[in-house]
């Protein structure tokens, strides 16, 4: 059967793999034919990762991606690659006044700084094919909105969309593919540690036409297309997936 979304014969790379959008991403890619590589810091979750993948001859590397010298062990265990999905990230919320030293280095390491450095060495070591797909997970914050206490993590997300445009442009003539997916509020994991409470989550949902928050498969399926060449035409995109949010402000 004809389907141009089929990842079929395609190798992935997924970070953060372990948890949230990083995991839907895998565990989808891998029903759609792919065979995933898949990097995490965190062994027992990137296991129950791993046991989720459809097909076989999957790989599972444990890395930490903020580290330069686990980053270069990382890259050098990859075959070639098809496509590279950067999911690894944290969230936080802390007024600009009281912001600290080592919690922005922290959150632009994670953030930005390990998405920069393995995409670099994923280029420079010819571990990506001609023909291939990068995709950033980005955010609505700190592209087209932010909020109270969001200014350092939407810097982040802000910094990794001007890097996206320019790498687009670098890498059109080796005909791989840069764009990133901004998603809205997602039911993921990240929430749990928030300070907001269950009541605070409900009453924003009220503002999303669609009146809930997203799933990190449905994140998945617009990284699939990305990945896929259904958008062989596609780069130097930010796909919106946001339940109407911003259409609402």
């Amino acid at each position: 059967m004809y389907n141009p979304f089929s990842l079929e014969g395609k190798t992935i790379l997924v970070t953060g793999a372990s948890s949230g959008i990083g995991q839907a991403v895998a565990i989808e890619c891998s029903k759609m034919g792919a065979k995933l590589i898949i990097t995490g810091r965190n062994l027992n979750r990137l296991n129950e990762t791993f046991l989720q993948l459809k097909g076989e001859e999957h790989l599972k590397i444990i890395a930490d991606l903020t580290n330069e010298d686990e980053r270069k062990l990382l890259v050098e265990q990859l075959p070639i690659i098809d496509g590279l999905v950067n999911c690894a990230g944290i969230s936080g919320h802390s007024l600009f006044s009281f912001l600290k030293k080592k919690e922005i280095e922290q959150m632009f390491d994670i953030n930005y700084f390990s998405s920069l450095y393995l995409t670099q060495s994923v280029i420079k070591n010819k571990k990506i094919k001609r023909n291939s797909s990068i995709v950033f997970i980005t955010s609505t914050s700190g592209i087209i909105s932010s909020y109270i206490g969001g200014s350092l993590y939407s810097s982040t997300k802000g910094a990794l969309n001007g890097m996206i445009k320019g790498l687009c442009v670098e890498l059109a003539p080796k005909k791989i593919r840069v764009n990133s997916i901004m998603p809205s509020m997602i039911e993921t994991p990240i929430m749990e540690g928030d300070a907001l409470t269950k009541e605070d989550f409900e009453k924003d949902k009220e503002k999303y036409p669609l009146k809930r928050y997203g799933k990190p498969e449905e994140v998945a399926f617009a990284v699939i297309y990305l990945l896929s060449d259904a958008s062989s035409w596609v780069t130097g995109s930010n796909l919106l997936i946001d339940g109407g949010r911003t259409a609402s402000y």
